[in-house]
């Protein structure tokens, strides 16, 4: 399995960072896209890759955020085949709220209808090889990023947001911004045994960059140091001094920068 990050916040080569994420992944049976980022530099930066995403077979848009999905209409345009499978509730307005101002955020709904969509409502099993999953269950250690996010009634849920669970040899979590909390999403799926972590974990505040309490980095550390042997790779969301912080306390934290790309088991 490869995967490969062509949109991400942070760049150490000649791809273009920005706000936002996307995915690249080989596995035995798929060519598929993990979220699109928020606009073209998805496909400028999968050019310089020697990338096709013509010949994607599937996508999973994890949430209803046009950082993830923003590129959803020109992906369409290039790719006529693969499937995208999205919640159904990633459709409906979302916003982000500052001071008294409402600025949304979701995904252009006129795309819904397109018959490349797979509209989910909670957790679904592509094949053998991939299972999409909802996190209803946020008590631990929940974000308090989240709380300038709203939906159309009310404060958001992020039941829109699913993560996805590719099993092969190994076993790989892949979050988009772990809206519902990555000790969440872990337990989740603990019975399942992932031996990699990737996604953001949403610990910063994107507008103002401030990173959530040190209390409670110091929880999630904890709680990660319960996975022994698991390989984490974050980026996106979690923002750097968060970062820096859980690489500090966590066994095998890492971070997957645009550009990168990481193996998991035979080439």
């Amino acid at each position: 399995m490869k995967i490969t990050a062509l949109v991400e916040n942070q760049s150490n080569c000649d791809l273009k960072p920005t706000h936002g994420l996307s995915l690249y992944i080989e596995t035995k049976k798929h060519k598929l896209l993990f979220d699109l980022g928020p606009d073209r530099i998805l496909f400028e930066n999968a050019r310089k890759k020697g990338i096709r995403l013509e010949e994607v077979d599937t996508a999973v848009i994890s949430h209803g955020h046009m950082d993830h999905g923003g590129a959803l209409g020109h992906f369409l345009e290039i790719n006529r085949k693969a499937k995208i499978y999205v919640q159904r509730k990633a459709f409906d307005p979302h916003y982000s709220k500052f001071l008294w101002f409402s600025i949304p955020v979701g995904l252009n709904s006129k795309w819904k209808e397109s018959g490349q969509i797979v509209l989910l409502d909670g957790d679904y099993t592509v094949d053998e090889e991939l299972q999409l999953f909802v996190v209803p269950e946020t008590g631990k250690c929940f974000s308090p990023a989240n709380g300038k996010l709203f939906s159309k009634n009310g404060r958001d849920n992020f039941l829109h947001e699913h993560n996805l669970l590719i099993s092969e040899k190994e076993k790989v979590l892949i979050m988009g911004c772990g809206h519902a909390g990555v000790v969440n999403i872990l337990e989740k799926v603990k019975d399942e045994k992932p031996g990699y972590c990737i996604g953001g974990y949403h610990l910063m505040n994107p507008i103002f960059g401030k990173m959530v309490p040190e209390i409670l980095l110091g929880d999630i550390a904890a709680e990660l140091e319960k996975y022994p042997g698991m390989h984490f790779y974050t980026c996106h969301c979690t923002g750097k001094r968060a970062y820096e912080y859980l690489r500090s306390r966590v066994t095998d934290m890492n971070y997957l920068s645009c550009g990168e790309t990481l193996t998991i088991g035979e080439a």
